[in-house]
């Protein structure tokens, strides 16, 4: 009598996985083309802080499922729409050649840090949909990514362009105070995390698995409930600040001296009321005092009558280089200091590599003449017991001429800019929303002023205590708090950018290595070999 085979046992459902949720690459390309035109919308000046969490989680869907191919082009679509956009103000200055060719490179940089976070989700597709490392890992990792990618655009090439982060959207709104705990990449860092948090949430299941929000919603929580990073009190400081309104864009009309006396002229009121430090813009002189006794007895003047030492930005010349130079002059030629601007704007205070760039469009690099050199001195100048941090014009995108000021003394900031060559553009606005996330970021306030507007002081907490609209000359006296003491955003920051970018790198690296022999040791079946084919 034959004996019957036992009847096998019914296999067991498969855990849920999130390895088919991705968009096509057609709806992924209109995605991430919608979410870049939502993060111009939550930067200046439009200001809708809400709107970034949209965007970088529309962002990350697009990314989900995505080849290296894939990633690349919705990643780059992402970042030309929003550059695009964002930074139309460029070609006010030489036209839309240098406008689309930055956008171009920044488009192409976004895009390629795009594929590392496609890898890492394309690397986890195979752990659980409700596991730890979808729930726990990937949020994190995928945050790393993108400040990393930040990060690196803010460093290269010729120094980087920082200007567009996803911490700095959030200057207009409640978050703004974590910066000063965190830094702006770590706000970034955050911002991402609670994104990738909450999208990992809705592939797990939504509604359905309640506790995979947790991670998502207590870093939200956080990010709504730290209060500011409280510096100490260290007395007030009356500066009074100067926007002269003169002829100070690259191809203005103007005779030798016209600026200086703009500036001079709109000194003037403020003459006889007691101040610690007078103020004037980038550019505010059109000639080196060094090297101009005329205009060096002009300054010497105004110095005189003002009571106070003079702050003022210059064009300086020293042996066979040219700076672009903040001086705080004085009575006594020996106690005058200066700071040279760090990081020189390229194609716009010097030309990198001109003879490359001459060999492409001679007649563009030909209309800039200037070459300045980066600075290497401290940026900070000392008012009788007061140490001013600087920064000028663009340096106040680039955290380490911030940092170095506070660690160097810094009780209250003055940053002197001229935008005139971007009159009646959105720059002016970009740049004053960094000018007060630098004030929240470092517990000091600031004093922002500008050739032709928007010059403004603000506080510690970011609010504006003083203001001057654009296209206006104008003058005023205000009393701002100084402050000690260093933020934990200040001391973490020099410690996250580098070691941010190795660890989100290193812990890619290992997810994959890790995919790769999970793919390999199931090739010998035939349902291990298909799920190689997926996933390698």
């Amino acid at each position: 009598m034959r004996t019957p085979l036992p009847t096998p046992a019914p296999a067991a459902a498969p855990e849920r996985t999130v390895a088919a949720w991705s968009l096509p690459v057609w709806a992924a390309v209109l995605a991430s083309a919608a979410a870049g035109l939502l993060l111009d919308l939550a930067s200046a000046p439009v200001g809708w802080w809400p709107v970034t969490f949209v965007s970088v989680t529309v962002a990350l869907v697009a990314l989900i499922g995505r080849s290296i191919g894939g990633a690349l082009l919705v990643g780059t679509v992402f970042g030309a729409v929003f550059y695009t956009t964002h930074l139309m103000w460029v070609g006010e200055f030489l036209g839309p050649v240098p406008w689309l060719a930055l956008a171009g490179l920044e488009a192409a940089l976004f895009g390629v840090g795009a594929v590392p976070i496609a890898l890492a989700y394309r690397w986890a597709a195979r752990y659980p949909a409700r596991g730890l490392v979808q729930l726990l890992a990937v949020p994190p990792l995928i945050g790393g990514l993108w400040a990393s990618r930040e990060v690196v655009m803010g460093a290269w090439p010729y120094s980087g362009f920082p200007w567009a982060r996803v911490g700095m959207t959030q200057v207009g709104g409640p978050l703004a105070e974590v910066a000063s705990w965190t830094s702006v990449t770590g706000l970034s860092l955050l911002i991402v995390v609670v994104c990738a948090a909450g999208l990992q949430w809705i592939r797990a299941g939504g509604i359905r698995f309640l506790v995979g929000l947790h991670p998502a919603v207590s870093i939200a929580a956080l990010l709504v409930i730290a209060p500011q990073f409280p510096t100490a009190p260290a007395g007030e400081f009356r500066v009074g600040w100067v926007q002269g309104n003169g002829p100070t864009g690259y191809f203005d009309d103007k005779t030798p001296g016209e600026v200086l006396a703009a500036q001079t002229a709109a000194t003037v009121p403020l003459y006889g009321q007691p101040m610690d430090l007078l103020a004037w813009p980038e550019g505010g002189v059109d000639a080196d005092p060094l090297n101009a006794p005329a205009t060096a007895a002009g300054l010497d003047r105004v110095v005189k009558a003002a009571g106070a030492p003079l702050l003022m930005n210059a064009a300086t010349t020293r042996g066979a280089d040219v700076f672009n130079t903040s001086l705080l002059w004085t009575a006594d030629p020996a106690g005058r200091q200066w700071h040279d601007k760090v990081n020189p704007v390229p194609f716009g205070e010097y030309v990198p590599d001109r003879w490359f760039y001459e060999l492409i469009a001679p007649d563009l690099v030909g209309l800039i003449q200037r070459e300045y050199t980066p600075g290497s001195n401290p940026p900070l100048v000392q008012v009788g017991d007061v140490g001013v941090g600087l920064a000028i014009c663009f340096d106040v995108i680039y955290d380490t001429v911030i940092w170095d000021a506070v660690r160097a003394g810094a009780e209250v900031f003055v940053f002197q800019t001229n935008n005139a060559d971007f009159r009646g553009t959105d720059e002016n606005l970009q740049q004053l929303a960094f000018a007060r996330m630098r004030a929240i970021e470092t517990g000091r306030a600031v004093v922002n002023v500008s050739t032709v507007g928007t010059s403004q002081v603000i506080a510690p907490d970011g609010t504006t205590l003083d203001s001057l609209d654009v296209d206006t000359t104008g003058a005023a006296i205000t009393t701002v708090p100084l402050r000690e003491g260093v933020t934990p955003g200040v001391r973490l920051g020099p410690w996250l950018s580098f070691p941010l970018v190795l660890g989100s790198g290193t812990i890619l690296a290992a997810l994959g290595l890790s995919s790769r022999r999970h793919a390999l040791s199931a090739g010998g079946t035939h349902e291990g070999k298909g799920n190689s084919a997926r996933w390698a």
